[in-house]
């Protein structure tokens, strides 16, 4: 069996912050289609590096493409492994799986920065806080943490990996679009991603707009966005309103 020559010689990548290496791909069939999975590792440089294996999922062709609806999208497992209800991230993962490959070509970017960047531990140890009443934010304040730990370099070393000229990012926090403009990554839109609210969700989703200034449109505005929807959710939801 022939074995491509970056098989053995991993493509990499320097940023200011590390080094990111391509390492491996595969075909990966999803109840959404059929994407490339490509994994990454990056190493932050200093005494102790530490490594991180990243996930681009990519659906079509997008090499050297332009406009390309892309979602940055950090890794919860609360959320994603073990079904959690109190934030949106399986959701909003499900609906740009969904989106990418109805449009037809695009990536979600898997970014393994559990918690907003601050790790599963401390995750835990605010959510503890927040059923004692503080909000996300506060609580990881109380932690003497940041309210959002999360960096970009790794994405903007991925999208130049596959030469993307400019990306449509799905997404409802402004701060990302920026974050990935200082990388010097070319943001030319923003596609909401929308997840109704369910009882345990409600309040985070409510400090994320109040607080973070995520932009979550109106019922209104909704048609515009990408709306996620799941069965579930909308058992739970249809329950408490009655």
């Amino acid at each position: 069996m022939h074995v491509p020559e970056r098989v053995i010689r991993p493509q990499t990548l320097q940023s200011e912050t590390g080094r990111t290496e391509w390492i491996a791909s595969a075909d990966l069939p999803t109840r959404f289609g059929q994407f490339r999975t490509h994994v990454f590792r990056t190493t932050e440089p200093g005494d102790g590096a530490c490594m991180k294996e990243h996930v681009a999922l990519v659906y079509g062709d997008i090499q050297g493409g332009a406009s390309v609806p892309v979602r940055i999208h950090s890794e919860c497992m609360t959320s994603e492994v073990f079904g959690s209800l109190k934030c949106d991230c399986k959701e909003q993962l499900d609906a740009a799986l969904a989106e990418v490959a109805r449009r037809g070509a695009g990536a979600v970017l898997y970014l393994r920065q559990e918690g907003r960047g601050i790790g599963l531990a401390n995750k835990i140890r605010a959510y503890d806080l927040q059923s004692q009443g503080a909000d996300t934010v506060d609580a990881n304040r109380m932690l003497g943490l940041p309210d959002d730990a999360r960096e970009y370099h790794a994405a903007a070393d991925m999208l130049a990996h596959f030469g993307v000229q400019s990306v449509l990012l799905m997404t409802n926090n402004p701060a990302k679009v920026e974050g990935l403009g200082a990388l010097g990554v070319t943001v030319i839109g923003r596609l909401p991603v929308i997840v109704p609210p369910n009882p345990f969700s409600r309040g985070y989703l409510e400090t994320k707009r109040t607080r973070m200034a995520h932009e979550l449109p109106t019922r209104g505005a909704a048609s515009a966005a990408i709306t996620a929807t799941d069965p579930v959710l909308q058992a739970i939801s249809q329950g408490e309103a009655e």
